[in-house]
């Protein structure tokens, strides 16, 4: 289900204190409570972004007050201090290369329609940080040393715009296109500008564009030539050196994500000798000398160092950087050699680490307790080997079997901690995560699977490692749950629909429920991705959109449903939500919907408990209603039947 939130995602001075809780508070409000409670409250951290040209500065997303929000970080001075403090949170922020200032993301109630504001690092009051650009969805951001700002925006109307910002003067349009696309970097010079964008309408599979700051085009790289492959492109950032035009980009030529080094001047690109199985990525040292790899395989990822000046020697470009098994969810290198990393794993709560050997960042107060760790099964499934990730509760099988299901849908469930699993481990249940045809880091073709024939590919996937789940003893037949948030959300209902019969309840939080409606009402964006999974629009190719729509099928629900939607979501919009609702309503199925007054999930810690515990009381009534009675409960059923 929807799970906590460390990285940037989707800033008025405050002199908050960072971590406000003493050691001596925390103990006292963990007394009695629970420690899946304790998980959720428990103080985290994420990766610091550090300012180019100032890296003493530093700006990091943390839940301490309760609520995500952004905060500043001196690290010659110790100090911190919270940025922004808004009643629904702030994640999406960034630093400008000299320190001076934070840029923050204003939206309404967690709608991601807004503008840019800043404010002084030091502490200050908030200003709009480009005056003139009205509202929008945001589509990238790239900030010149010189304070010049590259925004994308997207809107309904106008869809994709990229705007050159000056210190002092009105924004200037640079590029416009109703499909998506957005800032990708700014070079280090501010003289480049590289833009992803989905002009020849496929959505799933960007093209690279550079141009100058007045929008000329100086180079294309289109591995979908126009449209006619499959292949996409992403940007992973220009050389951090001034005069070094080298753009880094991720390809999929050879089946999986890996990066190459492309020069927009001369054209000329440089493959790189990275012999690692699965997926990988690259960021650039900050003298690009060399870069760090994130090396995604099999729901784990590592660190490794790829120095190019071995490599153009021909010697040996790759190192291991040390860390733990597990995941890692973002690391930066140091202008002093050192990596930082955010790191977990489904057992262990994450820690920001350096590869000098310290933690880098230690909220005190109360810490997060441990888990379980997973365990991996491979099940044969109609598209090839599916690739689950378990957690069971001490003792024997079976037992009640929760099914979450991740959204994205191109992402994937891995060996990292998540307190949302937790707590239903620590409520009896194994908890089974799949990563379904559609899911990233197998592989290019495993992820463009679920093309046209979208949801119902997913669930076959499901359906195959549902079976093992009971053919091996994991599973109890009979209390199998299926639930996710998002696009896990929407296969929950699709599935409760289309396999009536193997489940016995369904939990779906921000899910799409009228996939038609959900269309039309949904940000722009996500209209694009749409067209390019089910081949065009509701009009164009209605028997699709009718497949792969959870209200298709609403009437063959046998499941009771729980249903938890945010009113200003833009990605899964509340009228189609209500839409189901209504007809199982019509129907008198058991059901409950929470709405909350939030978007696409909430950045408010009391929120995510209430809706978790929602979800625990609905499965336990539910569950223990449908559950077979014992022999001794039959024995009391008939002899007070003959009584009375």
């Amino acid at each position: 289900m929807t799970d906590e939130t460390t990285g940037p995602g989707r800033t008025p001075a405050d002199p908050h204190p960072a971590h406000p809780r003493s050691a001596d508070a925390a103990a006292d409000t963990t007394a009695g409570m629970p420690a899946w409670e304790q998980r959720f409250r428990a103080p985290r951290i994420g990766l610091p972004e550090w300012a180019e040209h100032a890296p003493d500065r530093s700006l990091f997303v943390s839940n301490a007050t309760g609520t995500f929000e952004l905060y500043a970080w001196d690290r010659a001075s110790g100090t911190q201090r919270q940025a922004t403090d808004r009643p629904h949170g702030t994640t999406d922020g960034t630093l400008s290369p000299d320190g001076q200032w934070i840029w923050w993301f204003s939206d309404t109630d967690g709608d991601e329609f807004g503008i840019w504001m800043r404010q002084p690092f030091t502490g200050g009051p908030d200003e709009p940080a480009a005056p003139g650009l009205d509202p929008s969805y945001p589509g990238g951001l790239a900030i010149d040393r010189d304070g010049t700002a590259v925004i994308g925006r997207s809107t309904d109307e106008d869809g994709s715009t990229l705007h050159v910002v000056r210190p002092g003067e009105p924004p200037v349009e640079i590029y416009r296109h109703r499909e998506s696309a957005g800032v990708g970097d700014l070079s280090h010079d501010g003289s480049l500008i590289a833009i992803e964008h989905t002009e020849h309408g496929d959505a799933m599979h960007s093209a690279i564009r550079v141009v100058r700051t007045d929008g000329s085009t100086v180079a294309e790289l289109d591995d979908t030539h126009g449209g006619s492959e499959e292949l996409g492109l992403s940007v992973m950032g220009f050389a951090p050196v001034d005069g070094d035009s080298r753009l880094l980009v991720g390809h999929q030529r050879r089946g999986r994500w890996e990066p190459m080094i492309w020069d927009p001047l001369t054209g000329v690109e440089t493959a790189l000798d990275i012999d690692l199985p699965g997926d990988v990525g690259a960021d650039w040292y900050p003298d690009g000398s060399a870069l760090l790899i994130e090396h995604e395989y099999h729901a784990r990822s590592e660190l490794w160092r790829y120095d190019l000046t071995a490599a153009d020697a021909t010697g040996s470009a790759l190192s291991r950087v040390d860390t733990p098994a597990g995941t890692v969810s973002g690391a930066t290198a140091r202008p002093d050699g050192t990596v930082e990393f955010l790191w977990s794993s489904a057992a262990q709560p994450p820690e920001v680490r350096s590869t000098n050997g310290t933690v880098v960042l230690d909220p005190p107060g109360m810490k997060a307790p441990g888990s379980v760790p997973v365990t991996d099964v491979w099940v044969d499934g109609p598209g090839g080997r599916i690739h689950a990730l378990i957690q069971q509760p001490p003792g024997p099988g079976p037992f009640p079997t929760l099914f979450d299901v991740h959204g994205g849908p191109t992402w994937h469930d891995s060996d990292a901690f998540a307190s949302s699993p937790a707590a239903w481990v620590d409520h009896g249940f194994a908890v089974v995560r799949v990563n379904y045809r559609g899911s990233t880091g197998y592989g290019r073709a495993w992820t463009d699977a679920l093309k046209h024939r979208v949801g119902l590919i997913e669930l076959e996937d499901i359906a195959a490692v549902r079976a093992w789940a009971v053919s091996s003893g994991l599973a109890d037949p009979e209390r199998l749950v299926l639930a996710g948030g998002s696009w896990g959300g929407y296969l929950t209902l699709l599935g409760l629909g289309t396999q009536p019969d193997a489940w016995a309840l369904g939990l779906a939080a921000v899910p799409v429920a009228d996939y038609v409606t959900a269309y039309h009402d949904e940000m722009e964006a996500l209209k694009a991705m749409d067209r390019t999974l089910l081949g065009g629009t509701p009009e164009e190719v209605p028997d699709r959109f009718e497949a792969s729509s959870p209200l298709t099928y609403v009437d063959a629900v046998q499941a009771p449903v729980y249903i938890s939607a945010g009113v200003n979501d833009p990605r899964c919009p509340i009228r189609q939500v209500e839409n189901y609702v209504q007809r199982l309503e019509g129907r008198d199925h058991p059901h409950e919907v929470y709405r909350y007054d939030a978007g696409h999930g909430s950045l408010v810690v009391e929120e995510r408990i209430k809706q978790v515990r929602l979800e625990l009381d609905f499965a336990r009534r539910h569950l223990d209603a449908q559950r077979p009675r014992t022999t001794k409960e039959e024995n009391k059923k008939k002899t007070t039947t003959k009584t009375e």
